[in-house]
């Protein structure tokens, strides 16, 4: 076999293999748990939603949005994995599964990441966290939302943002503090991604 069709056979398998891993971790992402809520109106990609209240996991970190998130997300990934934990910040215990979305919101100086806990746990329940990372419960809530594809970057963040207040300032509704859910890895294309903004009303 020339060399030129040798490599473009083993690109070929290796494309493949990456194509096919992608496949499988979104349709693992797309069957994670995630909160329940209830519709309360749709207009096109516009949503108001209501939430239940929430068990939650999170964390602080400063620096850029994304920086936060990556430093943030790894804090919480060691938690749920129990690779850290408790007041020595040991690992072991029981592993908790992965939920969608990953919650960011900016705080004063700082952002906070937050996971969702899945819906068997209580704050009784948990296990205890390592001392970056705290276990809390966020109130029942109604929130606005418009949900995108695409990288989730700052410019398309704030393009969204503004969109979904345009639409809620025609509704004569004044929004408050703005946050964003993940629901997708980094690497999983654009096309396929799930992001979602989200006004507190």
């Amino acid at each position: 076999m020339a060399k030129g069709k040798t490599w473009a056979w083993v690109g070929g398998l290796l494309g493949g293999a990456v194509v096919a891993g992608a496949a499988a971790y979104y349709a693992f992402e797309k069957a994670s748990e995630q909160p329940p809520f209830t519709l309360v109106e749709k207009d096109g990609a516009f949503e108001i939603r209501d939430y239940p209240e929430l068990v939650v996991a999170e964390t602080r970190a400063i620096g850029t949005r994304e920086a936060a998130l990556t430093a943030g997300f790894s804090r919480l990934a060691d938690y749920i994995f129990a690779k850290r934990r408790g007041d020595n910040g040991g690992s072991g215990g029981e592993k908790i599964s992965m939920t969608a979305p990953v919650l960011s919101a900016k705080q004063d100086a700082s952002w906070r990441t937050q996971f969702v806990m899945p819906s068997k746990f209580t704050l009784a329940t948990l296990p205890k966290p390592s001392d970056n990372v705290d276990l809390a419960t966020r109130p029942a809530r109604r929130v606005a939302v418009l949900r995108f594809a695409g990288a989730p970057d700052d410019t398309a963040l704030e393009k969204r943002e503004a969109e979904l207040r345009s639409w809620l300032a025609a509704k004569g509704i004044n929004g408050g503090a703005v946050e964003y859910a993940f629901y997708n890895s980094p690497f999983i294309p654009g096309p396929l991604r799930r992001n979602e903004v989200l006004i507190a009303l």
